[in-house]
């Protein structure tokens, strides 16, 4: 499959490596073509690794993943173009946390919105499922470091949900529950805070969360 990542960061390069690896082929995407981090890893990368911009990563991807940080991420959709977005699964793995006071981060958006839908608003054409953002990029790609930990997916599309879940079972995870329709992400997003709060406390930024019930 054709896979477009919107973001050149560690997490768009890790991510794009391991998908590389299970046989897709990426292209990660930035606000310009020729972007120095972009190049210097399509070409470590070899093979079936491409770079270009927002809207070359959203014209190539059958499947695209958001992989920008929280402040850029409604700017790099739309710079994306939403016509090359048009019918296609969108992985929304960003948060809206906001660092310009400092550590811990707040939220700029709040529970009665959030990042996820902003995205799927400016990209009405798309199926946009959250998901992944509940961990750091070496658990996104190889949970199994963390024990058995959960993930959840939200998202309108039916069918866009059950893809985006055979991709995360091909990445490792096992433990995956459907919350529902995308209006959840306003639940798992700022559950994401507790996950840096206890990084900052324990300083170690390698968990994950694991939920039990009750027998």
């Amino acid at each position: 499959m054709k896979i477009g990542i919107l973001g050149t960061g560690n997490v768009g390069q890790t991510l794009g490596a391991k998908l590389l690896s299970l046989g897709h082929e990426v292209l990660l995407g930035s606000r310009q073509r020729s972007n120095e981090k972009a190049v210097a890893w399509a070409q470590q990368q070899g093979g079936g690794a491409h770079e270009g911009s927002f809207a070359d990563a959203a014209h190539f991807g059958e499947l695209i993943i958001v992989a920008t940080l929280g402040t850029g991420t409604v700017a790099a959709v739309t710079q994306g173009g939403p016509e090359n977005f048009v019918g296609k699964t969108v992985i929304d793995l960003t948060n809206p946390l906001d660092f310009s006071q400092g550590m811990p981060p707040k939220l700029f958006v709040g529970i009665t919105d959030s990042l996820g839908e902003q995205v799927q608003r400016a990209l009405p054409g798309a199926h946009v499922v959250k998901t992944l953002n509940l961990v750091n990029v070496a658990q996104m790609v190889d949970p199994a470091s963390s024990g058995e930990p959960d993930m959840f997916v939200c998202g309108d599309d039916a069918g866009a949900k059950d893809q985006v879940t055979k991709l995360l079972q091909d990445l490792g995870w096992k433990r995956i529950t459907d919350l529902g329709g995308l209006e959840e992400a306003r639940a798992t997003e700022p559950f994401v805070l507790l996950w840096v709060r206890y990084g900052i406390k324990h300083n170690t930024w390698t968990h994950a969360m694991s939920f039990t019930s009750a027998q």
